[in-house]
């Protein structure tokens, strides 16, 4: 009788709390219990992510420094966990990403059901809404999103690339760190930009001189032939915004599910992607662990430049499929070879020198008119047009931001939310 008492009184005392905190007047009890009526938070593994788990690595210069460039000194490094993606982007994958901005495009001009409004009045897209954008009236409505009629080809009725813009707004922390800028407003550090989204399909052509690359301009992005296909053609800015779009996808279910946000996604930084290519083997050359790049039965283990220039010989002429070769030690796909990949890391010969040894991260948001040299970042991996050294874990090199290639693409992470998995 007496525990049934105590009972009653818990359960009433637990009722009288949630009076209380609803009208803003719990104090706890007088005792230090914490905010309550906290979001639900349940974490997950990104779907198409692998957990890499905290460690150490050494990083250096690899054994072939064909430039004697001297630019990867031996050093330890401390990396936290974090979500990778266990493949490249696909293209099917950006896919989903233009097609958002098109349809976005079209409620926008189409409005009516397709426009909503929140509690304080702010219009946003109703995404329940389906549309047909081959239906002749939609068609009709949004006749200036296509080429005009000079730009068509026998007349056909085509979305123009060039209007698929991205508006991205995101917080430059780095810059808000600094402690000469700490009295400035919050505004001088929220970057808002309009980042036109369509990979540069042309990348084929002119990357290469007097190169019969037309059927990969013509058809590599959009045809379903090539959808298992890294994409590429993409500059840094646009890996970037894509990682943009994709953190506010999850963030809206979640905020629909009543549950909290995860970390963002983002560009892995150098030391996170050699980090994990080594797949937590201790100073191994290339990402599938071993000296060489034939397997024992003497194939070609990735997919690269053999010889002086072999192409075809490890099973691929250009790109191939994102899933082809074996995954690292980590499970993941291709991390030397295919496409090399964007990094948020800029580039700066010395940055080995200076920077710290947990979780390293050199950045500079470059800016238009900022010269060439500033607006180098990071590339790692190696693609199939390079040779063997390229696709070393310790070969640093760049591309500059503002340019596409057909040989590079990019992959997301998302930092751990914890200390290792298992531990929320």
């Amino acid at each position: 009788m007496l525990k049934m008492m105590k009972k009653i009184a818990l359960f009433c005392l637990a009722g009288l709390t949630v009076v209380l905190s609803s009208c803003g007047l719990n104090s706890g009890n007088g005792e230090l219990v914490g905010s309550i009526n906290r979001p639900i938070f349940r974490p997950f593994i990104p779907f198409g992510m692998v957990y890499i788990p905290s460690g150490t690595y050494h990083t250096g210069q690899s054994d072939q420094d064909i430039n004697y460039s001297q630019i990867a000194h031996n050093r330890q490094i401390s990396i936290s966990a974090f979500y990778m993606d266990e493949t490249e982007i696909t293209n099917n994958e950006y896919r989903q990403f233009t097609e958002y901005v098109r349809d976005s495009i079209v409620k926008k001009t189409l409005g009516g059901e397709h426009i909503m409004q929140d509690a304080d009045g702010k219009e946003f897209l109703n995404w329940k809404t389906r549309i047909n954008i081959k239906d002749p009236a939609v068609m009709e409505a949004i006749s200036e999103l296509y080429y005009p009629e000079e730009e068509r080809i026998f007349g056909r009725k085509e979305i123009d690339v060039r209007k698929l813009i991205y508006h991205s707004e995101w917080m430059d922390f780095v810059a808000a760190a600094n402690k000469s800028n700490r009295d400035k407003s919050r505004a001088t550090f929220v970057i808002k930009e309009d980042v036109p989204i369509y990979p540069d399909t042309l990348a084929f052509l002119s990357d290469f001189s007097y190169s019969m690359n037309d059927p990969m301009v013509e058809k590599y992005f959009w045809h379903p032939a090539y959808d298992e296909y890294p994409v590429v053609g993409v500059s840094w800015k646009q890996a970037r915004v894509f990682t943009v779009w994709r953190t506010k996808m999850l963030e809206n279910f979640k905020h629909e599910e009543g549950e909290a946000n995860m970390n963002q996604f983002r560009l892995p930084t150098e030391s996170e992607f050699e980090y994990a290519s080594r797949g937590g083997r201790v100073g191994a050359d290339y990402g599938w662990g071993g000296p060489y790049v034939r397997n024992s039965k003497g194939c070609l283990v990735a997919n690269f430049k053999p010889g002086r220039g072999s192409y075809g010989e490890d099973g691929g002429m250009q790109t191939v499929k994102v899933t082809s070769y074996f995954p690292n030690d980590f499970g993941l796909y291709n991390m030397s070879g295919n496409v090399a990949e964007w990094t948020s890391t800029a580039y700066d010969e010395s940055a080995n020198v200076f920077f710290h040894d947990l979780n390293p991260n050199y950045s500079y948001e470059a800016k238009s008119e900022d010269p060439e040299v500033l607006k180098r970042k990071v590339i790692k991996g190696g693609s199939w047009k390079d040779i063997g050294y390229f696709l070393q874990n310790g070969t640093r090199t760049y591309e500059y931001q503002d340019t596409a290639k057909s040989y590079v693409g990019f992959r997301c992470v998302m930092s751990y939310m914890g200390r290792s998995i298992g531990d929320e």
